[in-house]
């Protein structure tokens, strides 16, 4: 979900709910304790050079259970941190407190914003050898493997 995608489902809505992939939502009196911009400037293991920029948004279970926060307060950070920091219309990246701090990407279902599950991937796949298609391990002769020491992959 882009910046602007968000802003307009705060501008109707009548409370701000977040939902994990699990079905449960994060405990209403949660706090957005950051809205920012975050750079990834990298190499992917295929050598080619690559930069990825999301807007970030950190939520925070906090214990002040009279705490809740309002479409319309949300919509003010979000206006301060394009005021100050710059924030173009980016893709929205939602940072929440699990075991250790697990990075979603951001949906709405006409009622709740839900925490989507985001994956790691190779992104050099045809430099690195990966298989385009799953591979059942049963299927890999001993010995062959996909990535040898000598084939530039990681």
């Amino acid at each position: 979900m882009k910046l602007s995608e968000i802003k307009q489902h705060l501008s109707v809505a009548t409370a701000v709910n977040f939902m994990l992939p699990n079905g449960t939502h994060v405990p209403e009196h949660f706090h957005v304790t950051e809205v920012g911009s975050v750079l990834k400037h990298f190499i992917d293991c295929g050598g080619a050079e690559r930069i990825e920029k999301v807007i970030n948004f950190q939520l925070w279970d906090a214990n002040d259970y009279e705490h809740r926060l309002k479409p319309q307060k949300l919509l003010n950070i979000i206006a301060l941190s394009e005021k100050r920091l710059g924030i173009g219309d980016g893709e929205i990246e939602v940072e929440y407190q699990g075991d250790t701090i697990g990075k979603y990407g951001l949906d709405y279902n006409g009622t709740d914003f839900m925490l989507t599950p985001k994956q790691t991937a190779c992104l050099a796949q045809d430099a690195c050898g990966v298989p385009k298609h799953k591979v059942n391990p049963s299927e890999i002769k001993s010995g062959n493997t996909c990535c040898t020491p000598d084939s530039g992959c990681c």
